[in-house]
């Protein structure tokens, strides 16, 4: 039994052409577009952009945009070819088992459930925190915080510490239930989120163009000099770090925003639902792409000319954009609300594409062998993995209920990248082994796109926390183990 054997293409395409017995094609490109748009606004741009300007990049935060969004364009190229061949649920586990063998195949899927299944904790213990704020603060913290967060309170001097998050596991279950009712009913409810949080988006850019502040614009890198700022505890925050300022702090910033592009891949994942996945396939992701790359470099250039990238120390994260309204932007409070019901609508959109991504890998590597049979499962009316819907919301309830926002949120970046690597790799490697094999969308200028892929993703985990790295490591080593003690002996590839 070797661990590099590979799933044919033969096989793969066989898979996709049974329509019959698996997934139901229902979506067009138009569903698909809207799926990426859907997967990738939302805690990222809301929370992360004040987060990686305030302690990292400045008013810069657009330019590391730009680098993030280069990093997703080389291996969205690649995801579109792989998509086009390979119409297949399961995205870069399906593609990798093709090109570079088992191992790699469980290595990369094990990867994406810290992006899909951790990606969709972090964003609903985001949700949370923006509807308590939409409620003015009326969820008792003990019931939206995890049992490893406390705060004291300023009047009482009471210390409230967290117990469950109660709220972030009501979506989870909401949305859970929407999945296994079925895909087209899903892709509908997210096509209407969608176009509101769109639109709130533009309506603030719009707005907030008029509010910009050239001298917040100046410097546009941090200096190394620059003055330590406020934190809410009190104490300074120094800038003096390689990474804190200047071109590091755009590069760290760039890993840091990242996790704002996170979710264009997850519409390969939906390969085997759409109707047309050779055409549509390559449209849906990097038409996303390119929509949302443009709101978020406008976004970011309005909010750091709005305020001060420093204030966002102080008020940055959940309350950063209303924050930046409410004080900057005299007479527009109607437009902070407005905001704070984008970002619900944009949270829910990404964790119910989330969900849907990271149960389709699930279903992949469960007819595969790799994982038990009960991922695998259809729902005998509505033809949805439901079971694994069900054991996603466990598992993932138990992130987003009782673990930190920030801990899950570095560990989905660093498992994306990973991903966005081999992905990069596998088609420089299919290219080089089948060059005649039919491309519906091919990846131009193959090795260098690839390659250029592979070089910068890998320079955004580098600039990751040594914290967030070790995690990683340990969570690829209990991979290891997962197959080499389960999934290994059970692939329906054994010899």
């Amino acid at each position: 039994m070797s661990i590099t054997r590979k799933k044919s293409l033969s096989t793969l395409l066989a898979q996709a052409g049974d329509s019959e017995k698996g997934l139901k094609r229902t979506l067009g490109a138009g569903s698909l577009v809207a799926l990426g748009i859907g997967a990738i606004i939302g805690a990222g741009l809301f929370v992360r952009t004040a987060l990686a300007a305030g302690q990292h990049a400045g008013p810069a935060v657009t330019v590391s945009f730009i680098i993030a969004a280069i990093g997703c364009a080389f291996a969205g190229l690649c995801y579109a070819e792989f998509a086009s061949i390979i119409p297949i649920a399961g995205s870069a586990y399906t593609y990798a088992y093709a090109t570079m063998g088992e191992i790699v195949a469980w290595i990369i899927g094990w990867a994406l459930i810290l992006e899909y299944a951790l990606g969709a904790a972090t964003v609903s213990i985001s949700w949370s925190e923006y509807l308590n704020k939409l409620l003015g603060g009326s969820i008792p913290y003990e019931w939206s915080h995890s049992p490893f967060e406390s705060l004291k309170d300023d009047v009482t001097g009471v210390m409230h510490h967290g117990i469950m998050n109660a709220p972030a596991l009501l979506i989870l279950l909401i949305l859970s239930l929407l999945l296994i009712k079925g895909t087209k009913e899903s892709a509908s409810v997210n096509a209407v989120i969608v176009t509101i949080k769109v639109a709130i988006v533009l309506v603030f850019i719009a707005i907030g163009w008029g509010y910009i502040n050239p001298a917040n614009h100046t410097p546009y890198l941090i200096p190394a000099d620059a003055k330590p700022a406020l934190q809410p505890d009190g104490s300074l925050y120094s800038y003096a770090d390689f990474f804190k300022h200047g071109w590091g702090g755009v590069l760290t910033g760039a890993g840091i925003v990242f996790f704002a592009f996170i979710g264009f891949d997850a519409v390969s994942t939906a390969a085997q639902e759409a109707k047309n996945p050779k055409k549509d396939m390559p449209l849906g992701i990097l038409g996303s792409l390119v929509v949302c790359t443009i709101l978020y470099i406008l976004f970011s250039y309005v909010l750091t000319g709005v305020a001060p990238y420093t204030d966002f120390i102080k008020a940055g994260k959940e309350a950063s954009v209303a924050y930046a309204i409410e004080t900057y932007m005299h007479g527009y409070h109607w437009l902070a609300t407005l905001v704070t019901i984008a970002i619900l609508a944009g949270f829910s959109s990404v964790i119910l594409v989330m969900l849907m991504g990271q149960s389709r890998v699930f279903y992949t590597m469960s007819t595969d062998g790799l994982l038990p049979k009960i991922f695998s499962d259809l729902h005998p009316k509505f033809r949805t993995p439901y079971k694994s819907n069900l054991v996603l919301f466990v598992f993932v309830g138990l992130f987003a209920g009782f673990v930190p926002g920030t801990v899950a949120g570095d560990l989905t970046s660093i498992g994306t990248l990973f991903a966005f690597v081999l992905v990069c790799l596998g088609v420089w490697i299919l290219r080089r082994k089948d060059p005649a094999l039919h491309r519906p969308f091919k990846t131009p200028l193959v090795p260098l796109v690839p390659i250029l892929g592979m070089v910068v993703c890998t320079a955004m985990i580098v600039s990751l926390p040594n914290e967030t790295l070790i995690s990683a490591l340990v969570w690829m080593l209990i991979g290891l183990m997962v197959y080499f003690g389960y999934s290994k002996n059970n692939s329906k590839l054994k010899a």
